[in-house]
């Protein structure tokens, strides 16, 4: 009965778009909601150690570090096995000792002679998912650290510290892990820069890897918003708003509307503005993310290998309202907006075809040759609308948008692409900063063509040849040249498998790259583009 009901909906469909009105959205099932175990440790930071419990954590940047390790009994085991590990203290080394005294383990950290920001949060990362197995309390000491590294070490650890078993029966029943302590010197100090911003970090981390990978009949367009506007809950200085498909309708956002015609799941443009007290005058920078909750590639459909990966393919939504969380939890003042544009993409009698042509919110056409070609309609349409409501000093749209960017650049760094050189040096510096690898690839003219339509004003996918170049070019062409504009194609770092940064699924990649970008920003004065090639 329902397929005899589904059939006779998808032909009221077609109808209706045949006379150019709205299609029927369908309900769907969606597999009911389960909450996991809590699986962050609480944090607390303290002058000196309590009783020896469960795990003992020993970062150290150097053999000298063990010096100011002055009040633990194991000091001269610990040094006997370090020498006989060779253990050479580099970032992300790691030695685990159990045996020793009454700690059921200690975990040696190695954070390197010259650690930095990113060395020590990336640690803090190697350190928390090294000790998920462990139920017990956790305890670091770190006397030789700064107030500001022993904050990030406790970042780290709790973003390291991230499971992706949402629908496990067993990570239901799981016994909370027990607390974690930071003891340093300079406990105070460390609590509050982690309480100021780290903290809000591995919210947002957890957010945005928790709803990337979460499965397609769970998290959809409307879900998202649901789940963004409980997020932001009585948060200062936020607010929310969601365009639905009439609204969008009546602004005529054909591209995006089109993109998700084969879906039952109605598309919905959300906006999170979020301005923080002591923010500098002047328009917003605005984050603008790709949202395709799932993408089969429409009717020109993607083969069926991997295809589950593709409720991930709204990791650029997820990440730019990621990063406005972070910086709305920690109350950091600045003036962001972020902007998810978001659609499944389905194949069904309703959905856009090869050689359609669709017109966008500012009235240019697009010819459709790959219904595959998705992500650039989405944004394209969301680009017009940032720069029509918004007037932003900048744009940095992120998008999982092809695989021709992890050939150019592999697993370690994301594409990115600009043609005003003051905003790619500023993300380029956010990107050190973080250790979130961007390489700034070209812009060249030449991908006007190779994106002309003999039909329409432009053609969603390119003749071939720089595949993301010629797709960061197309998103282009929808924002004015004197607006300081730049795409990130994360599509080879948005996920993947396990490693020491991350359980298998989304890494929340460009969260922490974007937190850092808009709170170091620095006004450019609009004017025509400058670089890009």
């Amino acid at each position: 009965m329902f397929f005899a009901r589904r059939r006779l909906a998808v032909a009221a469909s077609v109808l209706a778009l045949a006379a150019g009105m709205p299609a029927v959205a369908i309900a769907q099932p969606a597999a009911p909601g389960v909450a996991a175990a809590p699986t962050q440790r609480a944090v607390a930071f303290a002058v000196q150690p309590g009783a020896a419990e469960g795990t003992l954590i020993l970062p150290l940047r150097s053999e000298a570090d063990l010096d100011a390790l002055t009040g633990l009994a194991e000091i001269d085991a610990v040094r006997r096995a370090l020498g006989s590990a060779a253990f050479r203290y580099g970032a992300r080394q790691s030695l685990s000792l159990r045996g020793i005294g009454a700690w059921d383990r200690i975990l040696i950290l190695g954070l390197g002679s010259e650690a930095g920001p990113a060395d020590v949060q990336w640690s803090g990362a190697v350190a928390g998912r090294a000790v998920m197995s462990d139920k017990g309390p956790a305890t670091v000491m770190a006397p030789a650290l700064s107030a500001e590294q022993a904050a990030g070490l406790a970042t780290g650890m709790g973003i390291g510290h991230y499971r992706s078993n949402l629908h496990q029966a067993s990570a239901r029943s799981a016994e909370a892990p027990g607390g974690l302590t930071i003891v340093t010197p300079q406990a105070q100090a460390a609590e509050a820069a982690y309480r100021a911003r780290g903290a809000g970090l591995v919210e947002a981390m957890t957010w945005t890897r928790d709803i990337s990978n979460e499965p397609a009949n769970i998290v959809y367009p409307e879900v998202f918003v649901e789940r963004a506007r409980a997020a932001f809950r009585d948060l200062p200085g936020v607010t929310i708003e969601v365009l639905d498909v009439p609204a969008m309708q009546r602004l005529g956002m054909g591209v995006l509307l089109g993109a998700g015609r084969g879906s039952a799941r109605p598309p919905r443009l959300l906006v999170v503005r979020y301005q923080g007290r002591g923010a500098p005058d002047g328009g917003p920078i605005a984050l603008v993310g790709k949202g395709i909750t799932f993408d089969t590639g429409g009717i020109s459909i993607k083969p069926g290998a991997g295809m589950g990966n593709m409720k991930m393919d709204m990791s650029g939504a997820a990440s730019v309202v990621g990063a406005t969380l972070a910086l709305a939890k920690s109350g950091a003042p600045v003036n962001v907006v972020a902007v998810a544009a978001l659609v499944e993409n389905m194949p069904d009698g309703g959905a856009i075809r090869p050689s359609d042509v669709l017109t966008a919110m500012n009235g240019k056409t697009v010819e459709i040759i790959s219904t595959d070609a998705e992500g650039r309609l989405v944004l394209s349409d969301a680009l017009v609308w940032t720069e029509r409501n918004l007037n932003p000093a900048a744009v940095v749209d992120v998008a999982t948008l092809t695989g021709a960017v992890g050939g150019a650049l592999g697993d370690d760094y994301a594409g990115l692409f600009s043609r005003h050189d003051a905003l790619a040096d500023q993300l380029t510096a956010a990107s050190a900063a973080t250790g979130e690898g961007l390489w700034r690839l070209p812009l060249h003219p030449s991908y006007a063509q190779d994106t002309s339509s003999t039909i329409a004003d432009i053609k969603n996918s390119g003749a071939g040849g720089a595949g993301a170049g010629s797709g960061a070019w197309f998103i282009g062409e929808f924002l004015s040249r004197d607006i300081p504009w730049a795409h990130l194609d994360i599509a080879n770092m948005a996920y993947g498998g396990p490693n020491d940064w991350k359980p298998d699924g989304s890494a929340g990649f460009s969260v922490r790259l974007l937190e850092q970008f808009v709170r170091d920003w620095t006004p450019i004065e609009k004017g025509a583009a400058d670089g890009g090639r």
